[in-house]
């Protein structure tokens, strides 16, 4: 059975979709965030799962210019790689399908190490991924962090994945439905 990855910015629409497609082809939706817990109980691993919200936000995003931002998700992607490609690779050998989605399967460490194909989300419009901002918080619990977040995600973390994707030779889709259709593509090869 194939694997296939997910990955983009928060708030893009990355685990509806796995979610979608897993259950319509009866494959496993894995969320590298399900392994932020445990990544927790390692001291090395801690300070990285827990990056942002050891931050004061408002302060944070004060203070933090996009290459910045996208420095310190780099940075934690890279700490926590290790352990997401080890348990990539213990769900691949029972050999049954799987749909990996997270942030943090940044396109230049997929293409090193990951033996499968994927794509990047980049979410569809600012008002989107502010309204999945808002019922679903990801760090902001107050509206004018959600909208900052919102804001960084659209205009800093869209390009910079999308920059990084294209040098890796990923496809990167802001419409959830041509995404759909790619990722079911490449699932049937």
């Amino acid at each position: 059975m194939k694997y296939i990855f997910i990955s983009g910015t928060p708030a893009s629409g990355k685990s509806y979709l796995a979610n979608k497609i897993a259950n319509h082809l009866g494959v496993q939706h894995v969320s590298t965030d399900d392994w932020r817990e445990e990544m927790r109980k390692n001291p090395e691993l801690k300070k990285w799962v827990d990056f942002f919200w050891d931050q004061d936000e408002a302060e944070y995003w004060r203070i933090t210019n996009c290459d910045q931002q996208w420095e310190n998700l780099k940075n934690q992607s890279e700490a926590l790689w290790p352990t997401i490609l080890a348990k990539v690779k213990e769900i691949q050998k029972p050999g049954k399908g799987a749909i990996f989605e997270g942030v943090n399967i940044l396109p230049h460490l997929a293409r090193i190490d990951l033996d499968f194909e994927g794509i990047i989300l980049l979410g569809e419009s600012f008002k989107k991924i502010l309204d999945r901002n808002k019922k679903d918080p990801r760090w902001g619990k107050t509206e004018e962090l959600q909208i900052q977040e919102a804001k960084v995600f659209w205009g800093c973390e869209r390009p910079k994945y999308k920059q990084e994707a294209e040098k890796y030779g990923y496809k990167v889709f802001s419409d959830a439905g041509q995404a759909e259709a790619e990722l079911l593509k490449l699932l049937s090869k």
